[in-house]
């Protein structure tokens, strides 16, 4: 707004140079001057941002402007501003409809088979390093080293897994393979990584329809292994099972034999006991008694009831 201001001065005290009123014209022309110089020794840094002071006589400051308002000399120091906020680089195949360039990734497998690769990568240059930056590559960045080597790098990764192992296992291999060659090399030209997003890989369909079928194969295979297992597992769980029933079988056989073995020591060692056994057996139909003796003998207490005759 000021620079507007300033040429307007300026336009008009060249335009009273030539009528009777000339006299009004170096006023003019020095307050335009004057705001021209002053609007342009004032620098504004937006947010997100930072300014590069290419100085004509020393070249490039190594100290960057930050967000802000900033002094300059006008025609001595020309400022270039670079934004620092993350942004990002897509290349990608066009989608059914849209009407652009195909800027996806051709690349190689481990096989020889033709890949395609969409990525996304997100980067902001480092703000403290923007001067550096400035000199080493420039404003125009992005299409000099940052897209040539996403497609380097992304080339370089696919060559090392087979087709099969990009679209199943090995695509979180693949993209931490691209992030960590990238990372390093971005970095020496002052920019920082962010991430890397593997948007799609495409194989060939004929190929896509064999690994598709190789790996139903494989997992009809891996059902068939798990039912054996399982089925294993049961027929072991009923040998266990018919081997505790064994056992307990056996133990409670062995626990009534050894029950036997004492009671007959018992009864060896104490003959009253099978007297007395022997008279609860007959007890109480039959009166008979146990009269203990030098022998063991009945006698019938029936026939003492009986009268004599």
């Amino acid at each position: 707004m000021l620079n507007l201001v300033s040429l307007v001065l300026i336009l008009l005290g060249v335009g009273l140079l030539f009528t009777p009123r000339r006299r009004l014209a170096p006023p003019l022309l020095g307050l335009g001057g004057s705001l021209l110089l002053l609007a342009n020794s004032f620098v504004v840094v937006p947010a997100g941002h930072v300014g590069v002071v290419f100085n004509i006589l020393r070249g490039v400051q190594d100290r960057p402007l930050y967000e802000g308002v900033h002094f300059v000399v006008p025609g001595l120091q020309q400022v270039v501003l670079y934004d620092a906020r993350v942004k990002e680089v897509t290349l990608s195949a066009p989608h059914e409809g849209e009407r652009r360039a195909d800027t996806s990734i051709r690349a190689r497998s481990k096989e020889g088979l033709e890949i395609g690769v969409d990525v996304t990568v997100q980067y902001r240059i480092l703000k403290d390093r923007a001067p550096k930056l400035h000199q080493e590559v420039g404003p125009g960045y992005l299409e000099t080293l940052i897209v040539p080597q996403v497609r380097s790098k992304v080339r370089d990764a696919v060559g090392q897994f087979g087709a099969a192992e990009l679209i199943s296992t090995q695509r979180t291999a693949l993209e931490t393979s691209v992030i960590q060659s990238l990372e390093e090399t971005l970095r020496q030209y002052h920019i920082e990584l962010i991430s890397v997003l593997l948007r799609e890989i495409r194989i060939p369909e004929a190929v896509a329809k064999v690994i598709e079928e190789k790996q139903t194969a494989e997992q009809q295979v891996q059902i068939e292994i798990n039912r054996r297992k399982q089925a294993e597992i049961a027929a072991e769980r009923r040998v266990i099972e018919a081997k505790g029933e064994r056992d307990a079988t056996i133990l409670r056989a062995e626990g009534e034999a050894k029950a036997i073995e004492l009671r007959g020591r018992a009864l060896k060692n104490a003959p009253e006991v099978v007297q007395l056994t022997f008279a609860e057996k007959l007890a109480p139909g039959v009166q008979t008694v146990f009269v203990p003796s030098t022998g063991n003998f009945l006698l019938d207490l029936r026939g003492l009831d009986r009268p004599s005759r």
